[in-house]
């Protein structure tokens, strides 16, 4: 006879374990204590076999037919119900331990092999603003194409597209390193490229070269009166054209007074590779003065306030807004500046310029770079391209 609900609730403890059936080997065990199991009993390669299907009452009679019926197919296609709730539990296990959050740290350590600890922690920083609190605590085998791209329109729902676009990379290299690991089976970021927003590039503003030479004379003049070490870093970064941190964070073991070079070592530089920039006159005659005002510390332009720490580096930027200049010209651009004007004025072919700019030799220039390259028309460029400011201050 079938059971019931009301059979299920009624029936007492005794002093023994009791036994209600319902078919098919499927029962109800009541023990002495008056905890009461839902078990099924069968038969695999010719022994018996028990397999637990729930605790009753969290465990209703309609939900232990349904689990059992799954079961007793199983044992109808010759395979062992036990068995397979066995290594459902050990996966579960597994994929508890493998989280997107365990999985991406794991990576990061194995990254830190091959690059910075600094780049690395800043990943983690944005992994754990960003990614982390949403997806971070789920198995990495179940996030999904649509889980990832959830997570991911949140982000870009913030308007921070170049991050959402970089989160995408990291979560791509960390799906592909957790399918080399054996612990994922895809990588669901390469089914959402294209579902995501594209930032239209806005270029850096370059000021115009007609009005180069009036922020030259206010400069000189000093009109805005910074602050001695900051007039000097802006002159050096017009004369330079080298990135703003580049600068900012020289440090006196890298210029050469005998050779007239400063050579920017390659962990400093974003293509972490030695970088050569020749001294003008001008340049060396300021890093001079410089040497006078900060040579006791390690930094060139040491912070005013903690002089063992480099000044921050947009310190020149603000120095340009004070000079009036903000939200017609960045830093920046005066990289492009430079580059147009040597072009244009100078005389100089494409490839010197951009040698002296270190951009990656992907971008523009094919041949294999070496730190020297170009290195004799470089210092004679960098010479002119300083005798052509004092003219244009005139």
């Amino acid at each position: 006879m079938k059971l019931n609900d009301k059979k299920c609730q009624n029936t007492k403890p005794t002093d023994k374990i009791q036994k209600l059936f319902d078919g098919n080997g499927l029962y109800l065990e009541i023990k002495p204590s008056g905890k009461k199991f839902w078990r099924y009993k069968f038969r695999y390669l010719d022994k018996e076999k028990n397999l637990t299907l729930g605790k009753y009452p969290e465990t209703t009679l309609a939900e232990a037919r349904e689990k059992h019926r799954v079961a007793h197919k199983q044992v109808d296609n010759g395979e062992n119900p036990l068995e397979i709730k066995q290594q459902n539990i050990r996966e579960k296990r597994i994929n508890h331990a493998n989280t997107f959050e365990s999985i991406a740290k794991e990576w990061l350590e194995h990254k830190m092999s091959e690059s910075s600890e600094r780049y690395c922690q800043t990943i983690l920083t944005r992994l754990e603003i960003n990614l982390f609190p949403t997806i971070g605590k789920l198995p990495i085998k179940s996030v999904t194409p649509a889980i990832l791209l959830d997570a991911l329109k949140q982000i870009e729902s913030r308007g921070v597209y170049e991050t959402t676009k970089r989160l995408r990379q990291y979560a791509s290299q960390i799906f592909k390193y957790a399918i080399a690991s054996g612990v994922a089976d895809n990588d669901p970021s390469y089914h959402i490229q294209g579902a995501l927003k594209t930032k239209k590039v806005e270029h850096q503003k370059s000021l115009p070269l007609s009005e180069l030479p009036e922020l030259l004379q206010k400069l000189e003049r000093n009109d805005a009166r910074l602050y001695p070490q900051t007039r000097l870093a802006l002159k050096l970064m017009i004369l330079t054209f080298t990135r703003k941190k580049e600068l900012s964070h020289a440090k006196w073991d890298e210029i050469s007074f005998e050779d007239k070079m400063w050579i920017i070592p390659a962990e400093r530089m974003k293509m972490k590779k030695d970088h050569i920039v020749p001294l003008s006159k001008q340049s060396f005659a300021l890093f001079k003065e410089l040497k006078e005002l900060n040579g006791d510390w390690e930094y060139v332009f040491p912070s005013p306030h903690k002089p063992r720490q480099p000044m921050h580096e947009d310190s020149i930027l603000r120095a340009l807004y004070r000079l009036g200049y903000k939200g017609a010209a960045t830093i920046h651009g005066f990289r492009a500046l430079a580059m147009t004007t040597i072009m244009e004025k100078l005389g100089y072919r494409y490839e010197v310029p951009d040698r002296q700019l270190a951009h990656s030799k992907g971008s523009s220039v094919k041949a294999a770079y070496d730190r020297a390259e170009f290195l004799q028309e470089r210092t004679k460029m960098m010479q002119d391209w300083a005798d052509y400011l004092d003219e244009v201050i005139k």
